[in-house]
């Protein structure tokens, strides 16, 4: 029956995953590239304003649930949910001032905070679905999400010209993650979550807090080169650049997507499992499979894409895509090399290591502002390319590195 759920999983990420690839695809042939451009700048902003928004809260919560009775889990969500409220009322205002800085379409500004809200609140019902090992609703909420309006932009813009705008786009986004929001409510009631009626538990609360800001910082770090790096093409090369770096990160990040699907959704409860129940053997053995699976999938994605990238371009048929081309290879490697090194991230994160992951995203983040500083003198807007790579590299060794320590004080242990 597991076999069966895993399948059925895998397939509908797989579905999603194929709809969001031919979506981009249509956004570039039916779009200006500057409003692609525009539409990558504003979901990599909605997807960092989420952290700010959510604290980062999920970390803890993910490893604290599963150590309370159910009749409990209601109590600590209420405090979850609370938290955020309260985030909300409080950083709204500097979102909308920042907003107003940019020179957005007043449109997009318009659709920033509805959308913003649901990304946020059905992300985190997913996170807590794959938690509580239900990642076959945690799927289908994802389908509903991210596939389902896609493919009703799909034939719409095919259909139609005059839906061949980003109105219609950001309309049609937060219909379906109304629907989903519907969707994860309703698998609470049928989980009988109980203790919604017991008062917030302020103190668990604020011992959250100072746990999760520590891991918001990290993520901000990290969640930072994969937002500033389009705000930095745009200065130095400008928004129709933008439009043609997102659609070639969508295509080489499709390669985490998958990943988080097929592997590390159903690997990583159980290394925290593992870890709880000391098993070291057995958890570093789930962490080599990890690491094989993940180099596999790597490198059938990277030769796959590669060979199938430019008959999609030629079908777009826009000159500027066709020109880009060439930065695949640097994008496709800094995929590659993020989602290796989320084998020893998830290790470290399962057995409660936390320091390394802080540090390592933080140090990522530096060397890539320094590098895109240092070599945009000669490399122009490709500097970016070389920052990315040089932060999720950064990254990659600093947590390998620990795991490996990590590793040796298991067999003195």
């Amino acid at each position: 029956m597991n076999n069966l759920i895993r399948i059925v999983n895998i397939g509908l990420r797989a579905i999603t995953l194929a709809v969001r690839f031919l979506f981009i695809f249509l956004l570039a042939k039916y779009l200006d590239p500057t409003e692609v451009g525009y539409y990558g700048i504003f979901t990599a902003t909605v997807g960092y304003a989420m952290y700010f928004f959510g604290l980062d809260f999920y970390t803890y919560v993910s490893r604290e649930i599963l150590k309370v009775p159910p009749s409990r889990r209601g109590q600590l969500l209420k405090g979850q949910v609370a938290l955020s409220v309260l985030l909300y009322i409080a950083l709204a205002p500097f979102a909308l001032w920042f907003l107003s800085k940019n020179n957005w379409p007043s449109s997009l500004i318009y659709w920033f905070f509805p959308i913003v809200v649901l990304e946020h609140f059905n992300q985190e019902i997913s996170r807590l679905l794959i938690t509580l090992s239900e990642q076959l609703i945690s799927s289908v909420i994802l389908f509903i999400r991210q596939g389902s309006w896609a493919i009703v932009i799909i034939v719409l813009m095919r259909m139609e010209s005059d839906m061949r705008n980003l109105d219609v786009v950001m309309a049609a986004w937060a219909m379906a993650g109304s629907i989903a929001a519907g969707t994860g409510i309703w698998k609470l009631k049928q989980l009988k979550t109980e203790g919604w009626h017991l008062p917030i538990d302020w103190r668990w609360v604020k011992n959250g807090i100072g746990v999760s800001i520590v891991f918001l910082i990290a993520t901000l770090a990290l969640r930072g080169v994969q937002t500033f790096d389009r705000y930095w093409l745009e200065a130095l090369g400008g928004i129709k650049m933008v439009g043609a770096y997102v659609l070639l990160i969508s295509i080489a990040g499709t390669l985490l997507t998958f990943l988080d699907a097929a592997v590390f959704a159903f690997s990583y409860p159980d290394l925290i499992r593992l870890h709880h129940e000391r098993k070291y053997d057995e958890l570093k053995n789930q962490i080599r499979i990890l690491f094989w699976q993940t180099a596999g999938l790597s490198i059938m994605f990277g030769i796959i894409s590669w060979l199938v990238l430019p008959y999609l371009l030629s079908w777009i048929g826009n000159p500027l895509y066709l020109k880009a081309v060439s930065w695949y290879p640097w994008l496709l490697l800094a995929m590659i090399v993020n989602a290796i090194g989320m084998v020893p991230h998830y290790a470290l994160y399962a057995c409660d290591v936390d320091k390394p992951i802080i540090y390592s995203h933080l140090a990522a983040l530096i060397i890539f502002v320094l590098v895109i500083a240092i070599f945009s003198h000669w490399l122009g807007y490709q500097a970016v390319f070389f920052g990315i790579n040089a932060a999720f590299a950064c990254i990659f060794i600093w947590k390998a590195v620990s795991y490996f320590r990590l590793l040796q004080q298991w067999e003195f242990s």
